[in-house]
Formats: structure tokens, C-alpha cells, sequence
């Protein structure tokens, strides 16, 4: 690697879910390395990463021929994909007896559905990157579940199921790993948990305190740079402590 250039310089870089949290850390932790990165999210970036941006691109991932074209429009614009990062996602919280058809089919459409429609549209381009790395973001519940959580558990489980074979079925040319991220001081996990909840939250934590979205972003930067050219079907845990302690 040449050490004079940033980690990630020249490569073209597709993230969804950029418009907070982790993919918008991410979004600008790699465009600061030298990458030219398009985002694609429901919602618009925000205003200063949104003109930083080389092509943005608004649909719902759940809504596959809307994702299909998004993702064509986004390596058409970037004249390529060296990788993809699916951060996009839902955080569905209800008891398993109270979980309602339309929670479990949203977290199952968003977090699993989606990350597979988004790299089946991305594979023509990758398979043309010698450098192709793709990142899937999964959770802590996917290994430890949580009460509550059945339908978020199910589809992060998935995801991170599905790395595995995708591992399998593209090496050599295509990198495919995982990243567990803990809870992360996001404004999902805020809408979620707050006052006592996110205090029981924390104690399950070595480390006593949310992750940052920047600290998970650095995690998925390694993964996509020549960094870790020896992994794939990796699973990265980031979580404070939570999986052993």
C-alpha cells in the first residue's frame, strides 16, 4: 500500500443508509481517505455532506425495483463500485406476542430484503473492482439476542447469515464481511431506548457507555482498505464489551 496516499483514495464507494448514524459517520470518514462515494437513503443527507457527496440517490430499500435503480444510477454516476456498505436499517422493539405483521415484515424488508437486493443490482460492477469489499452491518443480537427484539434479532441474524455464504459463493474476487456494532449513540437507538432503558442498556457494557458512530465507521474503513485483504466471511464485533461480558 502506498503509505503517501489516503487509505481509501480513488475508490468508488456506495453506502446506504447516509442520511445519520453510522453510514452518514462513514459517508464522511471515507470521503476525508480519498474515496469517491455515492449515498443512498429514504431521506436526504444532511445539507454539508449532501454537497460533499460524488451522487446521491433517495429510495426505501424495501421497495426492490426502486433499490435496483438506485444502485445502477449510483455506479453509473461513480463509473463504477469498488464497494458497498449496507448500513441502512430499522430498529423494531416489541415483545414476540405483541409484534405486529407489519414490524416484522418492515425489519425483515429494511434489514435483510434490502442488503440483498442492494448487492445482487451492485455485482456487474464489483466483479469488475480489484479491490471489491463488501460490508454488511449487522448487530450484537444477531449472536445474543435480547428480549424484545425478535424481529430486529431475526433480520440482523440473517444478514449476518447471508455474509457468510455470499463469503463463500463470491471469493476470490469479491471480500464479503460483517460488522457487530453494540448499541451506538445514534438517533435510532435514542428513538428506541431513553432515560432508565438506555441506562440498562449501558451496564451491559464493559466498556459503560453507547459506542460512537465514528468508532463503528473506523471499524468498517479496515474492512473495506487493503488493510484486511485477507478476510472475508469475518465478523467484526465493535460493541463495547457487550458478547463477553
Amino acid at each position: 500500500m502506498n503509505e503517501t496516499l489516503p487509505r481509501l483514495q480513488g475508490r468508488r464507494v456506495l453506502i446506504t443508509g447516509t442520511s445519520s448514524g453510522i453510514g452518514e459517520a462513514l459517508a464522511e470518514r471515507c470521503l476525508e481517505l480519498g474515496a469517491r462515494v455515492a449515498g443512498l437513503d429514504i431521506r436526504p443527507a444532511a445539507d454539508a455532506l449532501h454537497r460533499r457527496l460524488h451522487h446521491t440517490g433517495r429510495a426505501d430499500i424495501a421497495d426492490r425495483s426502486a433499490a435496483r435503480a438506485a444502485v445502477c444510477a449510483a455506479a453509473e454516476a461513480l463509473g463504477g463500485l469498488d464497494a458497498v456498505v449496507n448500513a441502512a436499517g430499522v430498529s423494531i422493539s416489541a415483545p414476540f406476542a405483541q409484534t405486529s405483521d407489519a414490524q416484522w415484515d418492515r425489519a425483515l424488508d429494511v434489514n435483510l430484503s434490502g442488503p440483498f437486493v442492494v448487492l445482487q443490482a451492485a455485482l456487474p460492477w464489483l466483479a469488475q473492482s480489484a479491490h471489491a469489499s463488501v460490508v454488511n452491518v449487522s448487530s450484537g443480537v444477531a449472536v445474543q439476542p435480547l428480549a424484545g427484539r425478535s424481529a430486529y434479532a431475526a433480520s440482523k441474524g440473517g444478514l449476518l447469515a447471508m455474509t457468510k455464504v455470499m463469503a463463500m459463493e463470491l471469493a476470490p474476487g469479491i471480500r464479503v464481511n460483517a460488522v457487530l456494532p453494540g448499541a451506538v449513540d445514534t438517533p435510532m437507538v435514542r428513538n428506541v431506548f431513553s432515560g432508565a432503558a438506555l441506562d440498562r442498556v449501558v451496564e451491559r457494557y464493559a466498556l459503560k457507555r453507547l459506542g460512537r458512530a465514528g468508532e463503528i465507521a473506523d471499524a468498517i474503513v479496515f474492512l473495506l482498505s487493503d488493510e484486511s485483504s485477507f478476510m472475508t466471511g469475518s465478523t467484526l464485533v465493535v460493541d463495547g464489551g457487550r458478547l463477553f461480558h
